[in-house]
């Protein structure tokens, strides 16, 4: 079954649409969320639909979707056109029927583009999607012991060389940022010696949106980790493990200040993370 669902994680980052339709599914099931998906034009359509308007709520959805599809990386895909509307009949020509009237057909639409993976990701991902099966290989008794030592001694030079080279390239690129970084802290500190010292109220102010940031970054990891755990957990004690980070991240997004700029989406997530902690209790009550 692993096995299975690591072969469509695969297909999807090497660009498979359905592939992509079946992991998006599967990652959002929680949500009651059914996602359809067309390539079209260089950019990948997407419709969710659900039974209820407040299963769309879009910036909540628009997060998730894009992170998923971070995720995967899917091969050759950068622009995501993301469509929803209530749920209807299988329509075939649905991208047609948006197309023609989306104000009538659709809650709403945004489109987004997504971020390349950093340079360690790739690596990894490509080694993961085109790292051959090994296949049997049966060696003659003939065969010359000492030049078979001389091949593989030259593979693990090439393969040595390829990691040397990576790593020389990211160092430079990293000794790169850190001379411009110390350029642009020096001209910073001679700036700052013409200015007076900063308002206190200022000063706390922006130590509450930092305190606000730091809270809804932590809450988002925290849903995260809760959603991966809630995909096995089987016994009671993970269902009150699962409750009780869903509870924190509900409580870290309800000390979010009003003066945060996501403070709106904040207190839309600490009643969304307090239902999914209810929900989490009430599989461990039946276990």
């Amino acid at each position: 079954m692993t096995d299975r669902i690591n072969d469509i994680f695969i297909q999807a980052r090497q660009g498979s649409v359905a592939a992509i339709i079946q992991v998006l599914n599967q990652q959002l099931a929680t949500l009651d969320v059914r996602i359809r998906a067309i390539f079209s034009d260089g950019v990948l359509q997407l419709l969710c639909e659900a039974p209820q308007i407040e299963q769309l709520e879009q910036s909540n959805l628009v997060q998730q979707v894009k992170h998923i599809l971070e995720d995967i990386s899917p091969r050759n895909i950068r622009k995501v056109n993301i469509n929803s509307r209530i749920v209807q009949e299988q329509q075939l020509l649905w991208l047609d029927e948006i197309t023609r009237d989306p104000k009538d057909k659709l809650l709403w639409s945004q489109q987004i583009t997504l971020n390349r993976p950093n340079i360690f990701k790739q690596i990894a991902r490509h080694f993961q999607t085109s790292k051959p099966k090994p296949t049997p290989i049966y060696i003659s008794k003939s065969v010359d012991h000492a030049q078979m030592e001389k091949q593989n001694q030259f593979q693990l030079g090439m393969m040595g060389g390829f990691f040397l080279s990576m790593l020389m390239l990211v160092l430079g690129i990293q000794v790169n940022k850190w001379l411009n970084f110390s350029r642009l802290d020096r001209i910073s500190t001679t700036e700052n010696t013409t200015l007076q010292s900063p308002d206190p109220t200022i000063k706390n102010s922006e130590d509450t949106i930092a305190e606000s940031k730091e809270a809804f970054a932590q809450a988002v990891r925290l849903a995260q980790e809760a959603a991966a755990d809630g995909k096995i957990a089987q016994s009671k004690e993970e269902w009150i493990a699962i409750a009780s980070k869903w509870q924190e991240a509900s409580q870290l997004m309800a000390s979010v200040s009003p003066n945060y700029s996501r403070y709106d989406v904040a207190v839309n997530r600490a009643e969304l993370y307090q239902k999914y902690s209810d929900i989490a209790k009430q599989e461990a009550d039946k276990i």
